[in-house]
């Protein structure tokens, strides 16, 4: 019975760390430069069919990366890409 409890007890060790050496970041987290997160648009109103004027809007009147038509509910809204 002694052996079967070290027999479990080392596999788990050794996945454990096995898994912390293949994946670091599911410890420690690290910033990613350039990383881009997706937000509506707080300049934007109404329908947005036009991807480049709601592009142009993003960057010139929120100083985001770019910006973007898509699919919210029923309607199309602008969404602005930030740096997270």
């Amino acid at each position: 019975m002694a052996i079967n409890t070290k027999l479990c007890t080392f596999l788990f060790v050794f996945l454990l760390v096995l898994l912390l050496v293949v994946n670091p970041d599911m410890v420690a987290s690290k910033k990613v430069k350039n990383k881009l997160c997706e937000r509506r648009s707080k300049t934007w109103s109404g329908f947005c069919g036009i991807s480049k004027n709601c592009d142009r809007q993003c960057r010139n009147w929120e100083k985001a990366a770019h910006g973007a038509c898509h699919r919210q509910g029923l309607g199309m809204a602008c969404f602005c890409y930030v740096k997270c």
